[in-house]
């Protein structure tokens, strides 16, 4: 049942990220040629800093999730109207809290960031609009989330979000088309997020009959959650950092220069993310219920696809992301975007970030955000010394040298802590995959970028990129594939069996 159920939450997953996929290739784009690089900058760097100080709802979410697996897994009904009881309770006061950080940032932004073209009442009037979105999330969307997640019914989640940020982006773009004012852009499609909570609200009360929100708060259930907080606020300073420095030390054409090359590594990270989709749930529930071989097999299995997805998707990356870049920006001629250094430290960056998802995944699982506080604050200090010190000389590139350096400390921590305190496996297993990994990606890359010397040149159009990318991506998938399979043939084998047994209607058994 537990595959059957990860197949599903992958692909509503899959589906959710083509969607994000296309639309942000679709806004920065149109953003940029109607009211400049400096205008989508500056969205960026507000829905940046509202995700900043949102970080509450994400701590509340995980102590949410993990207090429920238990109950959900025993069907103790009282337990769990007690739990979202009390996560709603927080949420409403959070929320509170955060609607008047949103206020407090619609006055102060405007003080700190001064571009000629934008005045400071639209300023503070896009922080209100995006604010407004995360308040939905506090008041009327997060218990809901925390409450499908920890029932493994994350394609849920995935399909409405699918389907809102589908009619986000229509109205966004209607509307720009139009020439609308871009605050009023953003005011109108307010109504996307407005229909996305009356979804997860009728769907919760359609599926879940015997909800009571009103039911005695269990606040001791949810006692993980300062700790959860912190992890997600260290979390968002190392996310979000990069681009609020940029914003600040390097100007409002910066940072749209960093947004359009995240906006096609964000698509990297969501391709690997809907590999992940559901499973911090599914494993939750291996632990709640002592399944320790049950859940080692499955976790071994898991880290061997992910590390040849992810040198997968980096090689490609690391290969056709200038060659995209050319033809992506060709018409945005206010600000120089062709930066190949840019592409290849994205590229290092991104490889490591994703190198230690494995890992914090299971952080998640075992509600170990206590264990791990203090590496992350490591991380996240290290992140804002080594940016802060390299912007002002390097640049975007002085971040990005930041952002390196925090996720390979973070990466090497972690790799080493998770095998010691939960999984019990042999840390060289994990390093030896993540060297087979850096080797086969430098065995995917070096003939296109050294022979082809793919990085200089420009395909016609995007038709032009897409016959490039194929052979690319398939060379790459020759070289991983047979390269893990070759090197590791038993876990190979095991999953192909596992599969095997998923289609033909056998993954009912357990793990």
């Amino acid at each position: 049942m537990r595959s059957k159920i990860s197949v599903y939450n992958t692909s509503s997953a899959m589906l959710l990220q083509i969607v994000n996929m296309v639309i942000n290739l679709i806004l920065p784009r149109i953003i940029v040629l109607e009211y400049g690089s400096a205008a989508n900058g500056l969205v960026n760097s507000i829905r940046q800093f509202v995700q900043y100080i949102g970080v509450v709802e994400g701590g509340l979410a995980l102590a949410a999730v993990y207090a429920l697996y238990k109950p959900l897994a025993c069907n103790d009904q009282e337990k769990i109207n007690g739990i979202l009881a009390g996560a709603n309770r927080l949420y409403n006061y959070s929320g509170l809290i955060f609607s008047g950080l949103v206020l407090v940032g619609a006055f102060v932004y405007p003080v700190f960031i001064k571009k000629e073209g934008i005045s400071p009442l639209a300023m503070g009037m896009l922080v209100l609009i995006i604010g407004a979105q995360g308040s939905l999330e506090f008041f009327s969307i997060g218990k809901y989330k925390a409450l499908f997640t920890a029932d493994q019914r994350s394609y849920v989640i995935s399909l409405i979000n699918a389907a809102a940020a589908a009619l986000n982006a229509v109205i966004i773009v209607i509307l720009v088309r139009m020439h609308f004012d871009i605050v009023l852009v953003w005011l109108f499609s307010l109504t996307s997020f407005i229909i996305r909570m009356l979804a997860y609200v009728v769907y919760a009360r359609t599926r879940y009959k015997n909800l009571d929100f009103g039911a005695k708060p269990d606040f001791k259930a949810l006692d993980k959650r300062w700790d959860s907080l912190i992890l997600q606020i260290l979390g968002a300073v190392t996310v979000g950092t990069p681009l609020l420095i940029i914003t600040f030390m390097c100007g409002l054409e910066e940072s749209s220069v960093y947004t359009v090359y995240n906006m096609v590594f964000a698509s990297v990270l969501a391709i690997l993310s809907t590999f992940n989709n559901g499973l911090s749930a599914i494993f939750g529930d291996m632990l709640v219920r002592n399944e320790k071989d049950t859940f080692q097999k499955a976790y071994k299995q898991y880290e061997y696809l992910y590390y040849g997805l992810l040198g997968w998707a980096y090689a490609c990356a690391a290969i056709l992301i200038m060659p995209f870049i050319r033809v992506y920006t060709k018409d945005m001629t206010d600000v120089n975007y062709i930066r190949p250094e840019i592409g290849l430290l994205f590229v290092l960056s991104g490889l490591l970030y994703n190198a230690k998802t494995p890992q914090g995944m299971l952080v998640i699982s075992a509600g170990l955000y206590k264990e791990t506080k203090y590496q992350t604050l490591a991380q996240a200090i290290i992140n804002i010394v080594v940016s802060v010190a390299l912007a002002p000389s390097l640049g975007i590139a002085g971040v990005l040298i930041g952002s390196v350096v925090s996720n390979l400390y973070r990466t090497i921590d972690l790799v080493i802590f998770i095998p010691r305190v939960l999984t019990k496996l042999p840390i060289m297993m994990t390093v030896k995959r993540l060297v087979r990994m850096s080797v086969l990606l430098a065995i995917s890359i070096f003939p296109p970028l050294y022979f082809l010397n793919i990085m200089d040149r420009t395909p016609g159009g995007y038709l032009g990129w897409l016959l490039w990318a194929i052979p690319a991506g398939m060379w790459c998938l020759l070289v991983f594939a047979l390269g893990n399979v070759i090197m590791e043939k038993n876990t190979a084998r095991d999953i192909l069996l596992r599969m095997r047994g998923v289609f033909r209607g056998r993954g009912a058994t357990r793990a």
